[in-house]
């Protein structure tokens, strides 16, 4: 299954650097977002976590902040 995946993030931000390798390495698909660079999608980020820091991914439209490899597999069901 496919999943809808969306990452917010900064081009500086340690973990949201991991969290792109971790996508990649599982051959998970997604759309990025610089929010250092694109105003708009940073005050989309905050509407949807009530968070400023990076990075927050959306999957399938559950929210998960920071870089929380369980969560982040469990909601692509990965083991």
């Amino acid at each position: 299954m496919a999943h809808t995946v969306l990452v917010y993030s900064t081009a500086t931000c340690p973990y949201c650097i991991r969290l792109k390798q971790f996508l990649a390495e599982n051959n998970i698909a997604y759309e990025n977002f610089d929010v250092g660079a694109d105003r708009a999608k940073a005050d989309e980020m905050v509407k949807k976590s009530g968070q400023l820091g990076v990075p927050v991914i959306e999957i399938d439209g559950r929210i998960i902040v920071g870089f929380d490899r369980p969560k982040i597999q469990q909601a692509l069901g990965l083991s």
